[in-house]
């Protein structure tokens, strides 16, 4: 692909952008270091942090349509995904789901 800019002006557009990032990313961490607490309304916000970036994750995974409905049920991801599921909602544990989920598609993928 060609462009018109020269090397300059590249490079000048990606130091301006890791400065803007660095200083977005460093402005939290030094207004979370000058207060003395966090309020609880964001403590509470930060508790769903981990289950939501393990959702994130893993739900591209588990849940790829195949070209046909049997290959989805049939899935040994979303069988796992769904042995998984039932611990984190019995547990509410994230180790026990992370490590039952891979120890479930393991078992699933061998025996499939």
């Amino acid at each position: 692909m060609t462009t018109t800019y020269g090397p300059l002006v590249v490079w000048a557009v990606v130091g301006v952008v890791g400065v803007a990032t660095f200083a977005i990313r460093y402005s939290f961490v030094y207004l979370f270091g000058r207060i003395d607490g966090v309020p609880p309304w964001i403590e509470e916000a930060l508790r769903f942090v981990p289950a939501a970036v393990l959702a994130a994750l893993v739900a591209p995974a588990v849940v790829d349509p195949g070209p046909t409905l049997a290959a989805t049920v049939l899935d040994d991801r979303l069988l796992a995904g769904a042995v998984a599921a039932a611990v984190a909602w019995y547990t509410e544990n994230m180790f026990a789901t992370i490590a039952v989920g891979l120890l479930a598609l393991w078992a699933v993928g061998a025996a499939i």
